[in-house]
């Protein structure tokens, strides 16, 4: 699909202040954009939900992942390119056949997370992370970046004092910075690393994030497009620097990400609110379901501490 036709997509919808939905690809070859009133009955989703009422039934999960060798010729791979200096932080993620009793429908159902999607009889994600929010000619992101089990004792205060996972998460803030900047004026870290706590179906893991704020023009909603366009696809889950590092990652990854790693959201007419698509289910044409998750790596990095938290992602909240 033509970027440009995306983008003057968007810029119309905006332009006439009509309530729309969004679905963006990883690499914006595809989208899905329709006004709210004529939205397909078969997508449902939750923008920014407050339920947090756990459901406690019981949901096996198999996982048949890559094995920890395939990872880390990969892994290895990337240090090379950060060696020779083509990049610095690199989101790598990987593809994993799952079986689970659940369909689409009932993951959905009964995930607890604060952005979820099912699309069609396609996929479903359940995502923890904001790609951006506008309200008020501001704009907002909130990169989350840097992962803990909380049942380790001091989780936090290991996350928070972790010299390799701060330069992880400060290096991912600057590229949503300069970004941002792009876009809007007056660019600030409101907030930077804090914690928010993710239920992980059978654990509860602690992420790392951070607010940055920027002012745009009050005509903001007649450039939806060249907004969105100019921040994909988003820093957290790609690297920096970002050209670069998506030429490296779409050479190792060895599978098309699709929508993972996308964004989806809403527009309805005064303000936008969208997320990126991660924590994400995908079923394939034979009927069988592929869980698609990854990490960021840096020079510091530890290849079987890096693994263990692909698969950590890899579950179904409850």
């Amino acid at each position: 699909m033509n970027k440009q036709d995306l983008i003057n997509k968007l810029n119309n919808y905006g332009s006439l202040k009509e309530s729309f939905f969004f679905m963006i690809s990883y690499d914006l070859s595809d989208y899905y954009i329709e006004p709210l009133k004529n939205l397909n009955q078969n997508i449902k989703f939750q923008i920014a939900s407050k339920d947090e009422l756990a459901i406690n039934q019981s949901k096996s999960l198999i996982k048949s992942p890559i094995s920890f060798d395939e990872y880390k010729k990969k892994f290895d791979y990337i240090q090379e390119q950060i060696l020779f200096g083509n990049s610095y932080l690199l989101n790598l993620t990987a593809k994993t056949k799952i079986e689970t009793p659940l369909d689409l429908d009932e993951i959905y159902e009964k995930a607890n997370a604060k952005f979820k999607l099912k699309y069609k009889d396609e996929f479903v994600c359940f995502s923890p992370e904001r790609f951006v929010k506008i309200k008020k000619d501001k704009i907002y992101t909130y990169p989350m970046k840097g992962t803990i089990d909380a049942s380790i004792a001091n989780a936090s205060a290991k996350i928070l004092g972790d010299m390799k996972e701060m330069a992880e998460h400060t290096m991912v803030v600057d590229l949503l910075r300069n970004d941002l900047g792009i876009v809007a004026k007056k660019v600030r870290v409101e907030k930077f690393r804090y914690i928010d706590e993710i239920d992980a179906g059978d654990k509860k893991l602690l992420q790392v994030s951070s607010k940055i704020s920027g002012e745009l023009e009050n005509n903001w909603n007649e450039k939806l497009g060249d907004i969105l366009i100019s921040l994909l696809p988003a820093g957290s889950i790609t690297g920096t620097p970002k050209k670069k590092t998506v030429e490296i990652l779409k050479k190792i990854e060895g599978y098309d990400r699709g929508y993972y790693t996308g964004v989806f959201g809403i527009f309805d007419g005064k303000s936008l609110d969208s997320s990126v698509m991660i924590r994400f289910i995908e079923k394939d044409k034979n009927g069988k379901l592929f869980y698609k998750s990854g990490g960021g790596i840096t020079c510091d990095s530890d290849a079987y501490l890096e693994y263990q938290e692909l698969l950590d992602k890899i579950y179904i909240p409850s």
